[in-house]
């Protein structure tokens, strides 16, 4: 059976700074029309930081559409879209961040974020080889930089202390590649 959705209509609701929104007509496999609300996203990156002694480093960042902190790794949208070096996007946010540069980088793949609505797909990076330099945030960006024992991090993952997708599933992945 073909599962696939055509767009029949698609009409721009809403263009921002970050993300530009439709409201779609799609024709469904049984020929109905249906309406689907889009988000695209230029795409993202998350960086998870670690040094010699298996310490992370994390960001702490008050999160306005959900009104609360969250523990997160150091992470951001590629400038320029697709068009972007996702690797030179993972080194700025780090640097930017946290003031760390890295030596050693590690391509982990990518995740979908929610793409029941929204295309954006946030690519992980592993990062070792770590020095460290001047933090140099964003002007719209406060936040406090946090540093913990990676097996205290996967310990918050499992608990549901730590909820923010990118960093779960970053650390996972990297406890599975490093066996830690």
């Amino acid at each position: 059976m073909d599962l696939t959705e055509r767009m029949v209509e698609s009409k721009t609701i809403f263009e921002g700074k970050i993300v530009r929104v439709t409201l779609d007509q799609a024709e469904l496999p049984n020929g109905s029309l249906a309406s689907r609300e889009v988000v695209y996203h230029p795409g993202g990156v998350a960086v998870l930081a670690l040094d010699e002694n298996n310490n992370v480093t994390l960001v702490r960042q008050f999160r306005y559409p959900i009104q609360r902190l969250l523990l997160e790794l150091p992470a951001g949208k590629l400038d320029h879209g697709a068009d972007e070096d996702r690797l030179l996007g993972a080194q700025r946010e780090l640097s930017e961040e946290t003031g760390l540069e890295a030596s050693d980088w590690t391509y982990l793949g990518y995740i979908l974020a929610s793409p029941g609505f929204c295309d954006e797909a946030l690519h992980m990076y592993l990062a070792k080889g770590l020095t460290r330099s001047a933090q140099h945030p964003d002007e719209d960006e406060f936040l406090d930089v946090v540093t913990m024992p990676f097996n205290e991090l996967v310990k918050q993952v499992m608990d549901g202390t730590i909820t923010d997708a990118k960093t779960v599933a970053t650390t996972l992945k990297v406890k599975t590649l490093l066996g830690l």
